[in-house]
């Protein structure tokens, strides 16, 4: 893998750590206190002072950060554009942007190979070059609409990206595994499971520091 990524036919940009996409499953399976407890995880998570230090302690001091909304595989919506996370300003105003997004997707199925390329679409739009390409996948449940996640997955990996996973295990508790066999991808690629919704903002901080640091890098916890 080459050391940095900048898009082909493009002059040299600001260089971050990290460009991560995160992708929150808001398939029909998803109560409405599910998405909310969802929500406060994320927002949560970027104001954990050791998240914060995950951020600053790359060679750039910065990564890149977008969210998004997903269900079937033509239903996806982008609700926080591409953030340039560094200082203490702009990482509290990320946060805030997350707890406040509101839910615009409530039905269409599960499709994690449109959620995959979906954000790979988005990583190609990043305003910035990285070191590093993440998306970052969270959900309740196995593909059930539109082709098999594993085509979209391979694709990625092979393009240098990496797939992580973040399973809710509260209504199948195997889902982990489909995640792991089927999800996640490319390299260094890890998942880190949730035993419920109300254990979404433990998983997702760690989840985070794990990424953003790179320490857990190459598990499958």
């Amino acid at each position: 893998m080459a050391l940095g990524y900048a898009p082909p036919g493009r002059s040299q940009r600001a260089m971050v750590d990290m460009a991560l996409v995160l992708a929150a499953d808001c398939s029909g399976s998803i109560q409405h206190e599910h998405y909310t407890l969802q929500q406060r995880g994320y927002a949560d998570a970027f104001r954990d002072p050791r998240v914060i230090s995950a951020i600053r302690s790359g060679m750039h001091g910065a990564i890149a950060v977008t969210y998004f909304q997903w269900s079937g595989y033509s239903l996806q919506t982008a609700l926080v554009p591409w953030t340039i996370l560094r200082s203490d300003i702009q990482i509290a105003a990320f946060a805030l942007s997350l707890e406040r997004a509101e839910r615009v997707i409530f039905s269409g199925g599960t499709s994690l190979a449109g959620a995959i390329e979906f954000g790979q679409g988005l990583l190609e739009q990043m305003p910035v070059d990285t070191l590093r390409r993440v998306i970052d996948v969270s959900g309740d449940g196995r593909s059930n609409n539109g082709p098999g996640p594993e085509p979209s997955r391979d694709l990625a990996a092979a393009r240098g990206i990496t797939i992580n996973g973040l399973p809710i295990l509260h209504m199948e508790p195997d889902i982990d595994e489909y995640y792991r066999n089927h999800v996640i991808g490319g390299p260094g690629a890890f998942l880190v499971p949730a035993r419920d919704f109300k254990a979404f903002a433990a998983a997702i901080r760690r989840k985070l520091i794990l990424e953003i640091a790179g320490i857990g890098i190459g598990t499958a916890l």
